[in-house]
């Protein structure tokens, strides 16, 4: 199952949908700090029985999306990963690996994969490669309506596809039932591990138009993977039934079913506690009690994830790719400075987020392999005195004696902060606590709850009332901010305009400069941190623990920061 979202563009498509799926359930998306592996040393120790039923939480209602090609919340994942299996798995070092194909390549333009014979699909046919290309061809389809086509795009002639101009993909070459060579439109260092890498049973869709694919039942109700476990009964929105492959090329589960059950997030604990579930993921909030719960572990492992806030410094023009218009509100260094330096980050996470984290320094999460050393970084420790400071010399004071600083030319300065909202009332607690800790500096704040559904879309569209914002991202196993930070793409929310940053980002993806060494491009990576560290386009603010509450009879079970292992090795001991 170790198959963290690969390309770090994908993921901030997925992010949308995750986040919003994720609020919807008083739930927020989550990041990372150290590592539990995820089995006990007592566990170790308990034989398995065998066969046996497995039940899984999700504190969540799915989308119901069962179909790797087309989903996007996260806890559809969830269900799909024991059901599914990818061309290339992840190391505990996010390092790709094969799985259902190894792969060669000389120039990180072409690149051969081989296959493995005899992997059955759930109805017995055997997969090969032409499933790759069905698969590859629906995402670059004309009609496919979900968010992967960016993970094919990049393919020779996948464009031509797209367009209607071409009845076929050029850049694909079927040698055999087995062997494929695929040629992408130009070397990246990349090139691999953005690819999409889940093929699609070409026989049991073949019939279908990709248009009408995801409204199917095969999408919905009637799943068909390559997995350790296939779809059996479901009642949507409630419980999904899962049984053991006994086909599986990997060798059969130990398990005979998983019911993947849905609970209210309300009652986690005491679903964990009366063993109605065996396993779930949990909110950090949470943590302290499950650790408390009598026969039941809490499971910690790294994410990938941070919490930031950022800063709208213009507008972007999606037609033209270009940043049209600049804000020049906070162009001031020494205001952004003094803003974080106002913040407890570690206070900030031990309230509202159980402890299960710390502050992070740059945009990205420090378990991932191209993280720069914290001591190549500007740690902005909390001190308030020094945030006043900061204010003074930039020219912020107060000149009214009303208690709240106006900006060097005397006028009126408030911080126009906004948060998404949900039901949960922590969400307003915590976006509250930032603006205390702004007014603390004498920076008056005015916050501003906006509904979940609407948040990103205004975000993303920098909509008047977007100031300075609230927001998490995930990356992916592929280190690339491109999709995040350059500055021709949509999804540089803060529009941070800076040619040195797009030029590190382009260096680290050419060949001709990193070619395949991984220390050469983390090196231009933390130079690209640095820059980001000391121009704080926005205030990275923190990283969680990822968490899973456990029954001990649980067994088999391991997380790192590429998830857990694969289901098929799981089992329970009573």
């Amino acid at each position: 199952m170790k198959h963290r979202n690969v390309y770090w563009f994908l993921t901030l498509v997925l992010m949308l949908s995750l986040l919003l799926a994720a609020c919807s359930s008083g739930e927020d998306t989550e990041a990372q700090t150290d590592a539990d592996e995820g089995e006990t040393e007592e566990e170790a120790t308990k034989e398995p029985v065998d066969g046996g039923t497995l039940t899984y939480g999700i504190d969540s209602e799915p989308e119901g999306i069962l179909n790797i090609h087309f989903y996007g919340s996260a806890v559809d994942d969830e269900i799909l990963g024991f059901m599914v299996d990818p061309l290339i798995e992840y190391d505990e070092n996010l390092e790709p690996e094969p799985h259902l194909a190894t792969w060669e390549t000389e120039d990180n333009k072409v690149f051969t994969f081989t296959f493995e014979e005899g992997v059955k699909w759930h109805d017995g046919d055997e997969l090969t490669v032409h499933d790759w290309v069905f698969a590859i061809e629906t995402l670059a389809h004309p009609d496919y309506d979900g968010p992967r086509y960016t993970n094919v795009q990049t393919i020779e002639g996948a464009e031509a596809f797209n367009k209607g101009e071409a009845d076929s993909i050029s850049g694909l070459e079927v040698v055999n039932d087995y062997e494929i060579k695929v040629t992408f439109d130009q070397a990246r260092v990349n090139n691999l591990v953005n690819v999409w890498a889940y093929p699609m049973h070409e026989d049991y869709w073949k019939d279908v138009p990709v248009k009408d694919m995801l409204k199917d039942e095969k999408s919905r109700t009637k799943s068909m993977g390559t997995g350790p476990f296939k779809m059996g009964n479901v009642v949507p929105g409630e419980s999904y039934e899962l049984i053991a492959n006994e086909d599986y090329w990997k060798g059969a589960p130990k398990l005979d079913k998983v019911i993947v059950k849905v609970i209210d997030n309300k009652t986690v604990s005491g679903a964990l506690q009366n063993g109605e579930i065996d396993m779930i993921s949990v909110h950090p909030t949470l943590g302290e009690e499950i650790e408390k719960l009598d026969g039941v572990n809490l499971v910690t492992y790294p994410g990938l994830s941070y919490y930031y806030v950022g800063f709208k410094f213009g507008k972007f023009d999606n037609e033209k790719k270009e940043i049209a218009s600049k804000n020049d509100k906070y162009d001031d260094l020494k205001l952004r400075q003094a803003m974080y330096h106002a913040i407890n980050r570690q206070e900030w996470i031990d309230a509202f987020f159980g402890g299960y984290g710390s502050p992070v320094n740059a945009p990205v999460p420090t378990s991932h392999w191209i993280a720069a050393d914290e001591s190549d970084l500007t740690n902005y420790e909390y001190d308030p005195e020094k945030a006043k400071t900061l204010l003074d010399e930039a020219g912020f004071e107060d000149t009214n004696g009303d208690g709240f600083r106006e900006n060097p030319d005397g006028e009126e300065f408030v911080v126009n902060f906004s948060h998404y909202a949900t039901t949960n009332p922590t969400f307003e607690s915590r976006a509250k606590a930032l603006t205390q800790y702004w007014n603390d500096i004498g920076l008056q704040t005015d916050l501003q709850m906006i509904e979940a559904s609407l948040y990103y879309d205004k975000v993303e569209k920098d909509s008047d009332d977007i100031e300075v914002f609230f927001g998490g991202w995930s990356t992916g196993s592929d280190p690339d901010p491109t999709g995040l930070w350059s500055s021709e793409t949509l999804w540089n929310y803060t529009r941070y305009d800076n040619e040195k940053s797009d030029e590190l980002l382009a260096q680290a993806l050419d060949v001709e400069v990193v070619g395949d060494d991984q220390e050469k491009r983390k090196d231009i990576y933390t130079e690209w941190q640095q820059l980001l560290n000391e121009e704080l386009p926005m205030l990275y603010i923190g990283e969680l623990q990822e968490l899973v509450g456990m029954n001990e009879r649980v067994g088999g079970v391991k997380y790192d920061v590429s998830e857990n292992n694969n289901p098929n090795e799981w089992y329970i001991t009573e």
